[in-house]
């Protein structure tokens, strides 16, 4: 009896001491290797990334002599990509990457030139094979919408937004034809439906279109919107709220925006030059820093390109069997008799030519042979939209005009100490 119940109480208590036992189960630890820093097509994990900018005298053959690359190399690179690259077009103040060989001789094996923030050129000769080829990083386009009241002028109202002179422009160049920036009014305002462009979510390389924009200026409400009439040449246009193109045969100004008239066309206006006396001024005077460029305000071709008298350098441009213009007291022609000029292309620069008292374009209208004031002209415009393209255009533009509608006016801030100045001095 003894020999059996011993061996049963030996049983129990090893089995009691295997259930007071805690067994943990452990996870196995995943570890995870860092993601490679991949750049221009590259891991940079596998070189030396060197940064720089080329400095005031250096040569691609000199940087690459100083990142051990021997010159018969130098020389058989510079043969091979010359049809894609010349590298004696290397210019100083512009950057430049070298991915190098990841040991201690860091020899360089590609060479990446910087055009700009977005575009670049790849010369690879790692191996024995060699090319160059273009580069352009990846970007994404975001839109904003932003509103704005003009204080003093539309630079300043824009620049107090944060907004860079290129959008500026880019207003100014739509509203060209249809609006007079130099009547602007404290209160006008306008609201822009616009885009911006980044590299990485992060880095700001410019802005893109401008799709929607609306100016409010002497109680009219100016739309303006970006449309593709014609689905063969692709061309955009800006058009109203009526479908009728912003673009007109002539522009408002031959001189951007920014600039100020100092004296209108004017039959009975006396000039201190002349002692006083009445002397029609049968022009418009656009005050301009010396050496601003002048625009032809249309297209046509150059009848007269010449200095005489009074008029210094100037340039007549014919458009049609109707419309003359011309450009006076210019420093410097830039076209001759016969020349065909687009509207917008520069025709000369600021000067003080002939008889002035300062740097100014002053600007002349014909209308069948007779001078008159072009502001006061009831202008041709551009073809509206055709009647078959106008229920699509009207469908198109709703959603922008909603949105338009819907951008609100940031709080009136005070103004600025520009603004103030500005305005002390009108």
């Amino acid at each position: 009896m003894k020999k059996i119940i011993l061996p049963f109480i030996i049983a129990l208590l090893l089995f009691s001491c295997k259930e007071e036992k805690k067994v943990v189960i452990t996870e196995p630890v995943e570890i995870k290797e860092p993601e490679p820093v991949i750049a221009y097509g590259f891991n940079l994990d596998n070189f030396t990334v060197i940064n720089d900018t080329i400095k005031e005298g250096e040569s691609f053959g000199v940087i690459m002599d100083r990142h051990r690359v021997m010159y018969p190399k130098i020389n058989e690179i510079a043969t091979k990509i010359k049809d894609t690259f010349d590298v004696r077009r290397v210019r100083s103040g512009r950057a430049y990457t070298i991915l190098a060989s990841k040991d201690t001789l860091e020899q360089a094996k590609v060479f990446i030139y910087k055009h700009n923030k977005v575009e670049a050129t790849i010369i690879d000769f790692k191996d024995s094979i060699i090319s160059a080829y273009k580069y352009r990083k990846p970007i994404k386009t975001v839109q904003k919408e932003i509103a704005g009241k003009i204080y003093s002028n539309l630079s300043v109202t824009m620049d107090s937004l944060q907004l860079k002179p290129t959008l500026t422009n880019t207003v100014a160049d739509i509203y060209a034809w249809t609006l007079d920036f130099y009547r602007l009014q404290r209160g006008d305002k306008f609201k822009l439906i616009y885009e911006e462009k980044f590299i990485n979510d992060t880095v700001f390389v410019g802005y893109g279109e401008v799709k929607a924009a609306v100016f409010s200026h002497g109680g009219e409400d100016l739309y303006a919107y970006k449309f593709v009439a014609d689905s063969i040449k692709q061309i955009p246009e800006y058009y109203d709220q009526d479908g009728n193109m912003l673009r007109r045969a002539f522009l408002k100004s031959p001189i951007k925006f920014q600039y100020r008239i100092s004296s209108r066309y004017n039959l009975r206006r006396r000039i201190k030059l002349y002692g006083n006396k009445v002397r029609a001024h049968k022009g418009t005077d656009f005050a301009a820093p010396y050496g601003t460029e002048i625009m032809t305000t249309a297209s046509g071709t150059v009848v007269e390109s010449a200095r005489r008298g009074g008029n210094g350098n100037y340039v007549k441009v014919k458009h049609n069997s109707t419309y003359t213009t011309q450009y006076l007291h210019m420093k410097r022609r830039n076209v001759r008799v016969g020349d065909y000029v687009k509207q917008g292309d520069i025709i000369g620069w600021v000067g003080m030519t002939g008889n002035t008292s300062g740097p100014h374009v002053c600007y002349r209208f014909w209308k069948n042979g007779r001078q008159v004031d072009p502001f006061r002209e009831k202008l041709p415009s551009a073809e509206p939209l055709a009647a078959e393209i106008k229920p699509t255009y009207f469908e198109f533009i709703k959603p922008l005009k909603r949105q338009l509608d819907s951008i609100q006016f940031p709080q009136p801030e005070p103004l600025s100490f520009k603004e103030k100045e500005i305005l002390a001095t009108n």
